[in-house]
């Protein structure tokens, strides 16, 4: 099967967040599995790619776009790179979506549109890319969630020509692509499409209704927040699309690398260990304690979390249960960078007990991976949360987590107090502060217990969470789009052109 992958980031290239690593990861256990895999993604500035570059292809004009070239670029893991080199979209300082200043770039409406209209035109005849169409444009979120209503208009226009299925991955429903109505002139949007049943979202364009309502087949990142997105809590307002559109939903559980995230391999560590012999783990934990300026108590239990530093990640509920953490003798490690204000409350518990609390305001991969190793316990309270993978790492790792009971963390963490044969972490009871502190309390007394804390460890530690499995899914999905796509010319929503 030719599979496309468009995606505004990539680790190791650029990563925001989850999305970054899904990038990475997925694509490559596809191409494992025997596929032949494109993935397309805007050429940043100061990107640096390692592989065989292919001599660029230009694409051809459209209305008033600016000029740009594919680059391919060949990768050790089979995967084919496009760069989308546009230098007048993407070659400035700042993200892949802010500028330096933390501010959304004023023409993301067309950074992205131009994204999602040439990942469409590599799933049609027209395709830049001499003998190679994709089968399956498969979009990831809002910056490519025009690339679906892009190939159902190609179906509309010319349904006897070949013209790929789609399907839209909800990564973060939170964020929606939304931007004044008239950008759907710029971008191509037919004004039959601009109406409540196609992209219009309170009045404005939403790039990714417009995935959501024209895609074969809508995937997000885990089974329990394919059910928590369908309804008014957790919908963001797109709730009633999503339960329209429930036969087309399917929720599949993020996996991880699971050579880069292995403690019996991992070149971050100053020690490795295994399931079997965890004594490098004691090592790692000394070694974090030394790095971020605690205190080298082996009796203190050493509480984790790396994470964006926001209200959607419960770090207030944290320092909510801060002097429940003091009070106990435990100390605890955070890294991560978000809002302001958490920042500094977060930097004042620091400053105020540095015997127990370190705050590192930045992202630092071999630090992060130091905390996953040296970590006795992980903390995740999250309001909602997708899928993480955090918890994830922290499994395998020997480092139990603590979950809010949402998302992909309910799907990926049992519960040690519910099930003791089989526990790997310890679940909430609530996203709110009794919910914490009744599973901070759990966990400080099953630390206590040291034979019961090995078992939890082991079981985690136990756990498979390689791509192999959830890869296999998505190719399902991808041949069930491939039938939704045969079966009818028009879009997904049955709106057809006057």
């Amino acid at each position: 099967m030719k599979i496309l992958f468009a995606t505004p980031e990539c680790a190791p290239y650029v990563k925001t967040g989850g999305l970054g690593d899904v990038s990475a990861a997925l694509p490559a256990t596809l191409a494992a599995l025997g596929h032949d895999v494109h993935l397309l993604m805007p050429a940043y500035q100061d990107m640096k790619v390692e592989g065989e570059i292919g001599a660029g292809v230009d694409l051809p004009p459209y209305a008033q776009w600016p000029a740009a070239q594919l680059v391919p670029v060949k990768l050790d893991s089979g995967v084919t790179l496009l760069l989308l080199a546009c230098p007048q979209l993407y070659q400035r300082p700042g993200g892949p979506y802010v500028d330096a200043g933390g501010r959304d770039y004023d023409d993301n409406a067309m950074r992205f549109g131009m994204l999602a209209r040439v990942a469409a035109l590599l799933g049609t005849v027209h395709s830049p890319l001499p003998d190679w169409i994709a089968d399956v444009v498969h979009a990831n979120d809002w910056p490519c969630g025009l690339a679906p209503l892009y190939l159902a208009h190609a179906r509309v226009l010319a349904p006897h020509e070949r013209t790929a299925s789609s399907v839209i991955t909800i990564h973060n429903l939170a964020f929606q692509g939304v931007f004044p109505m008239a950008a759907g002139d710029v971008l191509g949007v037919p004004y039959y499409w601009r109406g409540m049943d196609g992209v219009e979202f309170w009045g404005q364009l939403s790039m990714l209704k417009a995935g959501l309502q024209f895609a074969d087949a809508i995937t997000t990142v885990s089974p329990s927040y394919a059910r928590e997105i369908q309804t008014q809590a957790h919908g963001v307002g797109f709730d009633g699309i999503l339960r329209a559109r429930s036969d087309r939903l399917r929720g599949i559980l993020n996996g991880i690398d699971t050579t880069m995230w292995d403690p019996a391999q991992d070149p971050l560590l100053p020690a490795h260990f295994s399931r079997g012999d965890l004594k490098g783990k004691a090592a790692c934990k000394a070694a974090l304690q030394a790095r971020v300026g605690l205190p080298a108590n082996k009796g203190a239990m050493l509480l984790a979390m790396v994470s964006r530093l926001t209200p959607q990640k419960g770090v207030d509920l944290v320092l909510g249960a801060l002097p429940r953490i003091l009070a106990s003798g435990a100390q605890l490690v955070i890294l991560g960078s978000g809002e302001p204000g958490l920042q500094q409350a977060l930097r004042d518990a620091a400053q105020k007990h540095p015997k127990q609390v370190s705050v590192t305001l930045a992202f630092d991969e071999s630090l992060a991976h130091l905390i996953e190793a040296g970590a006795d316990a992980f903390l995740m309270p999250s309001r909602f949360e997708p899928c993480g993978l955090n918890q994830m790492y922290s499994q395998a790792y020997g480092t139990p987590p603590i979950v809010a009971p949402v998302g992909g963390l309910l799907d990926s963490v049992t519960d040690a107090s519910a099930d003791a044969a089989r526990g790997t972490g310890f679940v909430m009871t609530g996203c709110d502060a009794a919910g914490l502190d009744d599973a901070l309390t759990r966990a400080l007394r099953a630390w206590r217990e040291p034979a019961r804390w090995r078992r939890i460890q082991a079981n985690g530690m136990d756990r498979h969470f390689g791509w192999e499995d959830s890869a296999r899914q998505y190719l399902a999905v991808y041949e069930q789009a491939a039938l939704v796509a045969a079966g009818s010319p028009l879009p997904a929503t049955g709106i057809s052109p006057p």
